[in-house]
């Protein structure tokens, strides 16, 4: 599936959401139906530095597509985390470089997330982004 399907999907997805509240209970629902993270990956090595909640990122880069595991303390951190994860894995790095989750603002995420929410969205993005660079041909 291309970054243009999976786009597609979690549009009509949240097309379908009406308020702020169940968009923010979406992405919980996805963050607990996401599979969890081994407990040998929650360590500091693989914690994310600039979130107020903990959240473990393990990136792998197999066959020349970039996949991603998170785990988060917070409902709402690992909901947002895990719709990130799912929507970069699988994908090439330059495809992930080329499409960035600007996408979610139009859906109303960005705006009702605290500040620090806000910030724990972007220290993902680019700590994906990041890991797609370096494995960037």
């Amino acid at each position: 599936m291309t970054l243009a399907d999976k786009q597609r999907e979690l549009s009509d997805a949240m097309r379908r959401l009406k308020t702020a509240q169940d968009r923010l209970a979406y992405l919980v629902r996805r963050g607990r139906e996401h599979p969890p993270l081994d407990a040998v990956f929650k360590t500091d090595a693989w914690r994310v530095e600039g979130c107020l909640a903990k959240l473990w990122f393990v990136p792998e880069f197999r066959e020349g597509r970039c996949h991603f595991k998170i785990e988060s303390d917070s409902a709402v951190i690992k909901g947002i985390a895990a719709v990130l994860c799912e929507f970069y894995s699988g994908c090439a790095p330059g495809e992930i470089l080329g499409a960035g989750p600007d996408f979610l603002e139009e859906f109303g995420i960005t705006q009702h997330l605290t500040p620090n929410r806000r910030n724990s969205l972007a220290t993902i993005a680019k700590t994906i982004e990041a890991f797609a660079r370096r494995h960037a041909a």
